[in-house]
């Protein structure tokens, strides 16, 4: 291999690229625009929950619980209802996410220290944020009720538990979305950009001057990855500042790490576009077959949403195929918890292994003579 001819055809990429807005307006503007509108589209927190409230008791008592539940600020007070009826009609509506029912003689039971029941409704057409808001009362309401005086003398649980949360305390799902999301946008972004590559070539006519001259095929290969992978590069750096700056997302672990491994998977990630372009010969097919195969399994089976150990068997099993799995957990491992190489060298094992076998397929489709 001449490192000569290598960044000649390396040279010759980055003219072609600067020659095409589209592709540069895909490699420079996409991945940030992607970022900052998944990364405030996509949440887990649920807060603002709108509660109708049917209060039969009408006491201090009643009141105090509905004002302790809308003091956390989880659940909003939309409306007080009067007639069981309303109760219904508000969550076929959607106008509440649910409904408290208060019974009559509430404060009563209450204060004589026998059991107190409330009705909590939910509409369970979105089970996640009905899930959570149930958490979220029953949580409210026990602290309610170990703080109500019983007898005089106010009510000790017999167990306490003091949780400790480590590498997220706030429970902010974006520092949870946001690393993730850099590994999910990159592995996209980088294959379609090389997807382009050599399909270009012979759309444009241009393989037959390639053909003429003495570069080899692994030159042509690593000549096109360099541009890509200094502009993914950069597209991560940026993605990694908007995400600091933008959505204060702590970075606890080491920048050259990060930029290593980095490296790594984007080298696998650019392989696969250049085998898709080096397979098909067309722009469109070539675009169409990189989206297949990199977005949905990046969505879906990279930890990135759903969490893999759910997952059945068969999917587990298909979800070792997707690189965007193990820069997923270097993103997130680096971000959130600090770790080193001590833990995640079998994600870096895995990364290099796909970056072989990406650049070794490119380089095994790749024909350089007209009419193969």
């Amino acid at each position: 291999m001449d490192p000569v001819r290598l960044l000649a055809v390396a040279r010759k990429e980055w003219i072609q690229l600067r020659r095409d807005p589209r592709s540069l307006l895909l490699a420079f503007v996409l991945p940030l625009f992607l970022l900052v509108f998944f990364g405030y589209a996509i949440t887990w927190d649920v807060d603002d929950l709108e509660l109708a409230v049917l209060d039969r008791d009408r006491t201090p008592t009643s009141r105090a619980l509905i004002e302790a539940l809308e003091a956390t600020g989880f659940f909003r007070v939309t409306e007080h209802l009067e007639r069981d009826a309303d109760a219904e009609d508000r969550l076929v509506r959607g106008r509440a996410h649910a409904v408290l029912s208060v019974p009559e003689g509430f404060a009563r039971e209450l204060a004589g220290g026998g059991p107190a029941p409330l009705q909590l409704l939910l509409d369970g057409s979105d089970a996640n944020t009905a899930t959570i808001a149930m958490s979220y009362a029953e949580a409210i309401v026990g602290r309610f009720s170990q703080d109500a005086v019983l007898s005089g003398r106010p009510v000790a649980p017999p167990l306490q538990v003091e949780p400790r949360v480590w590498y997220n305390p706030t429970l902010e799902s974006r520092n949870m979305i946001v690393p993730a999301l850099i590994a999910v946008i990159m592995s996209i972004i980088a294959a379609m950009l090389t997807a382009l590559t050599i399909a270009r070539e012979w759309e444009r006519g241009t393989m037959e001057q390639l053909a003429a001259t003495p570069v080899g095929r692994v030159e042509v290969v690593l000549g096109k990855l360099l541009p890509y992978l200094l502009i993914g590069l950069l597209d991560v750096a940026a993605t990694v500042g908007a995400g600091i700056l933008l959505f204060d997302t702590p970075l606890e672990g080491s920048v050259l790490l990060l930029g290593v491994l980095t490296l790594l998977f984007l080298t696998g990630a650019l392989g696969l576009g250049i085998f898709i372009s080096a397979a098909v010969k067309s722009q469109v097919l070539a675009t169409q077959v990189a989206m297949v195969a990199t977005y949905l399994p990046a969505v879906l089976l990279s930890g990135f949403l759903f969490d893999i150990a759910s997952m059945p068997p068969a999917l587990r099993a298909v979800t070792y195929a997707v690189p965007a799995r193990y820069f997923v957990v270097v993103t997130r491992g680096i971000f959130l918890k600090g770790v080193g190489v001590s833990v995640l060298w079998p994600q870096a094992l895995l990364m290099l292994a796909f970056a072989v076998t990406g650049l070794g397929l490119a380089t095994l489709f790749f024909r350089k003579e007209i009419g193969r």
